[in-house]
């Protein structure tokens, strides 16, 4: 049985439940962990002492796309990262500019000063707007096909009113996009208490 160390607010915990629950999947567990209050054997698993961690057997994964991505080649149905080596390749590059570009953001935003959080704040507008216009031509990140891109970026869009950043007229297709992802199934299922209340 998989189990999956979660935060119970933390964006990248949430990517894997999301997966997990893609995937349709019965037989795991998320342990929920509350990120300001670490039980100590989170350490013993993980030296790095953060969320989210994967154990199965004597296999310890950490890092969200790590873990995405061996969920998704074990269990292979549906297939969240493309088949085609190189549109595997294009949605990796992707899934390394969301982290740098944009998720880099967050812990500024939760942990900076009001001066450095506001910077992130703008950085992160002014990146989510640049990608707007991609959902005014097509229904997911890659293409009409749900990808792990879309699970990778969901957690951030559910939580921009709760970094209190502002987009633009000019995000409309990007906030139509984010409905469409937030009202599947298994987004849904994904949630926590605590991540619920953050939108109203």
């Amino acid at each position: 049985m998989m189990t999956l160390y979660s935060g119970t607010t933390d964006p990248f915990s949430q990517r894997c439940r999301i997966v997990l629950y893609e995937k349709g999947m019965e037989d795991f567990q998320v342990i929920d962990v509350d990120i300001y209050n670490k039980p100590e054997d989170l350490a013993a698993i993980n030296p790095y002492n953060m969320v989210p961690v994967l154990v199965e057997r004597d296999l310890v994964l950490s890092e969200s796309n790590i873990i995405n991505e061996y969920i998704d080649e074990r269990f292979p149905h549906p297939q969240l990262m493309p088949a085609d080596p190189v549109m595997r390749a294009r949605a990796r590059l992707f899934l390394h500019r969301f982290e740098n570009e944009m998720f880099s953001h967050i812990q500024l935003i939760e942990t900076g000063t009001q001066k450095v959080a506001e910077k992130s704040r703008i950085a992160l507008r002014d990146n989510l707007t640049q990608i707007a216009p991609i959902f005014a031509k097509q229904r997911y990140m890659l293409n009409e096909e749900y990808s792990m891109l879309d699970v990778a970026i969901a957690p951030l869009l559910w939580r921009l009113e709760h970094y209190d950043i502002q987009l633009g007229r000019e995000a409309a297709p990007l906030m139509k996009y984010a409905e469409r992802i937030f009202s599947r199934k298994a987004y849904i299922d994904s949630m926590t208490p605590a991540e619920k209340a953050m939108r109203k």
